[in-house]
């Protein structure tokens, strides 16, 4: 898959520097690199204007004195403060390359060795530049600054913010001061979707050669605003194999099911979809509809008292009764894929209908009801699946299935890995950082989406654009990353008060966009 969608965990990132390192890169050479890229980022974004970089005692405070000093060198005013002096190393040689004034934040009185925190260490006889003493026991934000360079903290951060690191954020904050974070709003460790306790909410935050974890889940994402990601010059073989990506069309264009010029209808694949009950259509002609955008056949199998209401509502989209379970199962050998769940309804039909399914082999999407009636037994369910199968719950549906993992696991990342490896399928974890991860350890994090997409009818769309996919082939966990990401593209298409109907009319518009050649 393509380098530039990778996520890399902290871990990860530490041993791609140590790779770089590896190969002869100089470790100060990203430093200078990664903030002169913060420096770019900013002067791209904002006019000259009074700015203020906070530097933390580490690789992040080394990372802000060189975009301090990269500002300064372009006509910016900046301020420099310090949480405490770098104890050596490259942020102790960018800290004695920054000529300006340093003005030392001292300790909250509030914090004690307890936290790891103690006095700060006196500035260095090798840094000739002195602080700025503190007012009043403290230190405060200059009344005409007007932007904000957070460097106190980066990703590896384990522990809540010092009182005083947060006292400022929070002042600037409440003053309505654009913040720039270095890596990541401090506060927010980069393995994690929730802050040590207080983070600010940036208007940017620049980090360096891959995201993390933190830049894609919610609601960390959120803190982080616009992200960057900048090229600072770490080779690609010197990043460690990953298994996390941003969704992207990169990822899977190549698998996606284009037609050729002597393509029929048949060769595109052929889609069923279970319909529900005789009131209850709407979800799988929902379902039929989008999956037809893509498959060049779709039916929709129902019992002969709803008959009637879908031959009225369906047109390009075909019907079949069946009378029995028996008759299903050899139908379904007639298709390429199947959608199994949408307003089907809880109950022993459901479960008999799916069980019949997964016998014939075809490639299953299962979701909503088909998954619910599974509630009490989902080692029956895993049995029945295999790896060309794809399971789309919401969080609700995830704890019926997988009691207590979401709960237990630190993100959803781990918790989607999880449930892929028990069931032995591909799992698409729904929301607003849907998850998709596949029995191999492999995931995919889509934040390509929008909060319109949360209305009744939206779920069923995306369960038959990815049986659409499975029909024309798609293997499963391409065609989960396919289906999320063409599911969001839609919804950003449509905008606020989007209907499920309206996501089916532009995914014509959609598959335009990602289209090869």
């Amino acid at each position: 898959m393509p380098d530039t969608h990778q996520i890399l965990t902290v871990e990860q990132s530490y041993a791609a520097d140590r790779g770089a390192a590896a190969a002869g890169m100089e470790s100060y050479a990203l430093m200078r690199a990664a903030g002169e890229a913060v420096a770019r980022a900013v002067s791209a974004r904002w006019s000259k204007r009074p700015v203020a970089v906070l530097c933390g005692p580490g690789m992040n405070g080394g990372d802000g004195y060189v975009a301090a000093r990269a500002l300064g060198a372009e006509g910016w005013p900046v301020r420099v403060l310090a949480l405490g002096e770098p104890s050596g190393g490259d942020a102790a040689r960018a800290r004695s390359e920054w000529r300006g004034p340093v003005a030392l934040i001292p300790p909250s009185p509030s914090r004690g060795e307890g936290r790891g925190g103690g006095e700060l260490p006196p500035p260095s006889a090798q840094h000739p530049h002195p602080a700025l003493p503190p007012q009043g026991g403290g230190i405060a934000l200059a009344d005409d600054v007007e932007l904000i360079v957070d460097a106190l903290f980066g990703a590896g951060l384990s522990r809540p913010l010092p009182p005083e690191a947060e006292a400022l954020l929070r002042d600037a904050e409440a003053r309505g001061l654009p913040i720039v974070a270095v890596d990541l709003p401090s506060g927010l460790p980069g393995d994690a979707a929730e802050p040590l306790g207080y983070a600010p909410r940036a208007a940017l935050t620049v980090t360096f050669h891959r995201k993390k974890p933190a830049h894609v889940l919610e609601p960390s994402r959120d803190f982080c605003g616009e992200v960057v990601v900048a090229d600072i010059g770490i080779p690609a073989e010197a990043t460690p194999e990953p298994t996390l990506w941003e969704n992207h069309p990169d990822l899977w264009r190549h698998a996606y099911p284009w037609p050729k010029p002597g393509t029929h209808k048949h060769a595109r694949g052929s889609l069923g979809v279970i319909g529900g009950g005789r009131f209850e259509t709407g979800a799988a002609r929902l379902a039929a509809r989008a999956g037809l955008r893509i498959a060049g056949l779709v039916r929709v199998y129902c019992e002969p008292n709803a008959a009637d209401i879908y031959a009225a509502a369906l047109e390009a989209v075909m019907l079949k009764p069946f009378r029995s379970i028996q008759e299903l199962a050899d139908l379904a050998m007639e298709m390429d894929a199947f959608v199994i769940g949408p307003a089907a309804g809880v109950s022993d039909a459901t479960r008999d209908k799916l069980i019949a399914l997964a016998a014939s082999g075809v490639p299953l999407v299962i979701d909503a009801d088909a998954l619910t009636v599974f509630k009490s037994e989902p080692a029956t369910l895993f049995a029945l699946i295999g790896e060309g199968d794809v399971l789309t719950p919401h969080p609700g549906e995830f704890e019926r299935i997988f009691p207590g993992l979401l709960k237990a696991s630190p993100t959803r990342i781990e918790a989607a890995r999880e449930a892929a490896n028990r069931a032995g399928c591909v799992v698409l974890l729904k929301g607003a950082d849907t998850v998709i991860a596949a029995p191999d350890g492999r995931a995919v994090v889509n934040a390509h989406a929008t909060p319109w997409l949360a209305t009744a009818g939206s779920g069923d769309v995306l369960a038959g654009v990815i049986g659409g996919l499975l029909a024309g082939r798609m293997p499963a966990f391409e065609a989960a990353c396919c289906g999320a990401w063409m599911h969001g593209d839609a919804g950003l298409r449509c905008g606020p008060g989007l209907t499920a109907e309206d996501l089916v009319g532009v995914l014509c518009d959609v598959i335009a966009s990602f289209a090869i050649g």
